[in-house]
């Protein structure tokens, strides 16, 4: 099937929608419409223009051009209450990031904001009918509604997220990655609860990079790119490799310019039966001197939850670990940093920079002995030590001195990788450096991780953009399930292998 957009029966529809942020075209000309009962699949790389989509349904943005419908009415261009509008015709959104207080009671956060009152005195018994009846619509019926939150699963607390959502008769439910961080088994709570909604009448927008699970639920599916959106597919009508075109367009698959490799035999680092639960199962990995390893996967496949491990950051439940030769059933963060392991955060913000200090002190910190007199910290040594790595990261830094806070993005980030440069780390765990930089950035820090590898170091690089994986590594590891799934090496690292690695199972071949 391949409809039109404009549909005078919908639920909700988009019309010709246009909306920029700043010189960034977010939304180019969308169409989009569900009615009554449907699950629609909204599918899409990171950027494509799935959530800028969903706040125009929400009431939390208005388009530049363009029109949303709400029950066949036109949204009013002029009011400043378009949250309170759009909840008022029926939509819901359940977004990623839970937002249940976890120390109050499930029939608290239910009502939460119109808590059921008696006169003055709120009414526990209509709060406590109403929580059972919301918790039953979602498999939750054993619950208690007065227990807390914070005592709950990962499942129970998104299916009460969504038992929230379907108070007050719901038209349309949009639920953002709702299974992301949830194990196969807890999902199919999850995947229960939307199906009981779509046979209640109750449009569901489903956002996921989790196939098998789409396929499991949604009819139907609209794939954004680049802020425009398909028309709309029927799923059983689709293969895999037509989902996979959609979301990356055409000339994808070319193989990217040869990369001159560095790899030498000797294993550098290795992990066997790495278990790390919830994400964690059974992981096997080798890293080799002078490679530059990715890790890719879906969103809450558990990318930054194995380096964390791997640099004993993270509880390990089992498994063994070989750092340049030597075997661990247990080891600490700070024992291989001794050793010459050295590793950047995900939040460079929050975990990767003391922003009160300047450039030359995030730089030396990981090797204060080395700019040291007589056990005292040397400014000379400080200053000398950091303007070399300054020089050879390429660093736009004033002087030294200088708060690091006042840096862009991507000169922060060169500074994190730099302390290690520092303290002569020949093992590199760096997870997702190129988050929040700008393209220039980004290649600098391609052309760092190449050079040290080339210089016998090896990296293990962690990226949620699939496109840059191919620029910079000599293999990539695909986690899915828990688990090694796939392994890709170059020149065959490609940006649409990659995403079927991600997507499907290998034995699925092309669905339909």
């Amino acid at each position: 099937m391949n409809t039109g957009s404009t549909d005078h029966g919908a639920v909700a529809e988009v019309r010709g929608a246009v909306k920029r942020y700043g010189g960034v075209l977010a939304l180019d000309h969308v169409d989009f419409a569900i009615h009554a009962g449907e699950v629609r699949a909204l599918l899409g790389k990171n950027g494509a223009g799935k959530s800028t989509l969903i706040r125009l349904l929400a009431g939390a943005e208005r388009p530049d051009t363009g029109a949303v419908l709400l029950g066949g009415a036109r949204v009013p261009e002029n009011t400043d209450m378009l949250a309170r509008h759009a909840a008022g015709a029926g939509v819901r959104v359940v977004y990623q990031e839970l937002s249940l207080v976890p120390d109050m009671s499930i029939e608290e956060n239910l009502y939460l904001g119109a808590w059921p009152r008696k006169g003055a005195v709120l009414d526990y018994n209509a709060m406590r009918a109403g929580a059972s009846a919301a918790l039953a619509r979602v498999g939750l019926e054993s619950v208690d509604p007065r227990q807390w939150v914070v005592t709950l699963t990962a499942a129970e607390r998104q299916l009460v997220e969504i038992a929230r959502a379907l108070m007050g008769h719901p038209r349309l439910v949009i639920l953002d990655e709702p299974t992301s961080s949830l194990t196969d088994r807890e999902a199919r709570r999850v995947l229960d609860a939307v199906q009981q909604m779509s046979a209640t009448g109750i449009a569901v927008i489903y956002v996921s990079h989790r196939m098998k699970e789409i396929r499991q639920v949604a009819q139907t599916a609209t794939v954004m790119r680049d802020g425009r959106a398909s028309p709309t597919h029927r799923l059983a009508e689709m293969s895999d490799a037509d989902i996979v075109e959609l979301m990356l367009g055409h000339g994808q698959a070319a193989a990217p310019a040869a990369l001159r490799s560095h790899v030498r035999d000797e294993v550098a680092l290795s992990v066997t039966g790495l278990c790390a639960p919830p994400k964690l199962i059974d992981i096997g990995l080798t890293l080799r001197r002078g490679e530059v390893l990715g890790i890719a996967g879906l969103l809450g496949s558990g990318r930054s939850e194995l380096v964390r491990a791997i640099a004993g950051l993270d509880p390990v439940r089992g498994g063994e670990l070989v750092f340049r030769g030597e075997r661990h059933t247990r080891w600490r963060y700070r024992q291989l940093l001794e050793n010459g392991l050295g590793f950047t955060p995900e939040s460079r913000k929050e975990q990767g920079i003391f922003p009160q200090l300047g450039v030359d002190e995030n730089i030396v910190l990981t090797n204060p002995r080395k700019v040291s007199r007589a056990g005292m910290l040397s400014a000379a040594r400080i200053h000398d030590a950091a303007a070399a790595v300054i020089r050879s990261m390429g660093i736009k830094a004033g002087t030294p001195a200088i708060p690091i806070s006042t840096l862009s993005g991507g000169n922060q980030q060169k500074a994190v990788i730099g302390r290690w440069v520092h303290a002569r780390a020949q093992i590199l765990l760096l997870d997702e450096p190129t988050r929040g930089v700008d393209v220039d950035a980004k290649q600098q820090i391609y052309t760092i991780m190449r050079a040290l590898a080339a210089e016998g170091n090896s990296v293990i690089f962690v990226s949620s953009e699939l496109e840059e994986l191919p620029l910079v590594c000599d293999r990539v590891a695909v986690i899915r399930n828990g688990r090694i799934a796939e392994e890709l090496a170059a020149p065959a690292i490609t940006t649409q292998a990659l995403m079927s690695a991600c997507l499907f199972e290998a034995s699925t071949g092309d669905q339909r």
